[in-house]
């Protein structure tokens, strides 16, 4: 496939190629961006901006519902795109266009609600003669950079609230999985989208991806990944508008008065959505002692019980990781907890890119899994005797994104929620659990600001003060 750039489809000699994480066969190939196409891009940015500041609003909520409609149609490619280029099976994958379709939509409805407030003057003396309120502007460009773990809903996050508000948007997809951004690109352009308003270009991130995060005309950095990556764009930003969600180590707490088919079920799938490659992966699961053994067995039935194998099969519970890289490091975590005394419920054994769903106990604190974020099929399990304890451990990392927990005891739901320090607390619901309407984001090392597309749009406009002084009088 080709990038799109300044409203049209632009080719380079330099390829990339896209993979699948499977078995390595090659998908397709894509431009490998140079700085001289950032300046272009950017230069058509420029006009983009100025032209989307202009749209009305009924424009923008046109040009999002009619490309939501157009993924909605060719559902199934987008579908087999996302499983192809990445780690999805085609059940999730189906899942996420569904996803992505919606968050098209919630940000066409935002671009109708996009309004000020007025403001009272008067309530400071000698103010009772003017009159005035504030609006919300466009900030202008937007550089979008994505993860591979949802290559289309995590563009469309960014995307969709950017058109709502009137701002220029560049896409830098992950380059393992750009065809599902560049898909969603074609179906924006055909939706009627101006040219300079979205571009996507494609390329390696470290030169294409840092080349815009510097560049003053970029107004707004809005980024998913990794934690790392994170604190290196902090570093070369500027001044100018962030947003990081940077992932997590999602603790879930289970009480013993908890629904236990209800608990076991939720964190089951939280663990091995994507095959833990997800930032609300379940990764730290803390139960009462008092139900500990019967929920464990039941949990490590339940990782047994997934099938792994060839995503595109409709009986496939869990695919591969994203590359063998990344699955050598997941295994070396796991041995290295091993090795330190935790104990391997099941799982832990790698063929290739896949991993086996795995569980762990008695995991110590000095391990790396203890602490930082795995991005792949494993969970560790951790006995707890009283609530207090379990909100200390569950806040022991420099992570803050979502928690959970189950109990049927709303005093302690509500315990848990005031002591737990994350961004959204879950009750009777695994961390994984996400609408795209809701504010996400976390605190500490997850990240700054928030998404859900209300907030995407609140973060991605700047308030306007205007104020009249009556002179003639009211």
């Amino acid at each position: 496939m080709r990038m799109f750039v300044s409203g049209t489809w632009v080719d380079r000699d330099e390829k990339i190629e896209v993979r699948d994480p499977q078995d390595g066969a090659l998908i397709d190939t894509v431009p490998s961006a140079s700085l001289e196409d950032i300046d272009l891009l950017l230069a058509s940015a420029e006009d983009g901006r100025r032209i989307a500041r202009q749209m009305p609003a009924h424009q923008r909520m046109d040009i999002l519902n009619d490309a939501a409609a157009r993924i909605d149609a060719a559902h199934e490619e987008f579908a087999r795109t996302i499983a192809l280029e990445g780690i999805k099976t085609i059940r999730e994958a189906r899942k996420e266009v569904s996803r992505a379709v919606t968050t098209l939509k919630i940000s066409a409805e935002e671009a109708r609600r996009l309004t000020g407030e007025t403001i009272r003057f008067d309530q400071v003396a000698a103010s009772e003669r003017r009159l005035g309120y504030f609006t919300r502007e466009p900030v202008g460009i937007i550089a979008a950079i994505t993860p591979y773990n949802d290559p289309l809903n995590l563009v469309a996050h960014k995307v969709g609230p950017a058109i709502a508000a009137g701002n220029a948007v560049v896409v830098k997809p992950d380059s393992r999985t750009p065809l599902s951004a560049l898909m969603l690109a074609r179906a924006l352009q055909e939706a009627g989208v101006p040219s300079g308003v979205v571009q996507v270009i494609t390329g390696q991130g470290r030169e294409v991806g840092n080349a815009l995060v510097r560049d003053p005309r970029v107004r707004m950095v809005s980024f998913t990944g990794g934690a790392a990556v994170g604190a290196e764009i902090m570093r070369h930003v500027g001044i100018k508008r962030v947003a990081l969600e940077l992932g997590s180590n999602c603790p879930v707490i289970v009480m013993p008065d908890a629904d236990l088919d209800l608990a076991v079920t939720a964190n089951v799938s939280g663990a091995y959505w994507a095959a833990g490659q997800n930032c609300l992966h379940v990764q730290r699961l803390f139960v009462h002692e008092k139900i500990f053994d019967e929920f464990s067995s039941r949990f490590v039935q339940g990782a047994r019980s997934y099938t792994v194998g060839p995503k595109l099969n409709e009986e496939t519970d869990m695919g591969p990781l994203i590359n063998e890289r990344h699955a050598e490091n997941v295994e070396r975590l796991v041995a290295e907890a091993v090795a330190a005394g935790a104990r391997l419920l099941t799982g832990g054994e790698r063929s290739g890119n896949f991993f086996s769903p795995t569980v762990l106990e008695n995991l110590p604190a000095s391990c790396s899994l203890a602490r930082e974020e795995i991005y792949g099929p494993v969970t560790v399990l951790y006995r707890f005797s009283s609530l207090d304890d379990a909100i200390a451990q569950a806040n022991n990392v420099d992570y803050g994104l979502q928690a959970a927990i189950f109990t049927r005891d709303l005093e302690i739901a509500h315990r848990a929620i005031a002591g737990l320090d994350v961004g959204g607390v879950m009750v009777n619901d695994s961390t994984d659990y996400r609408i795209d309407a809701m504010p996400f984001g976390g605190v500490k090392g997850s990240g700054l600001g928030r998404e859900g597309v209300r907030s995407a749009v609140l973060e991605m406009t700047e308030p306007k003060v205007v104020c009249f002084n009556l002179t003639g009088g009211i």
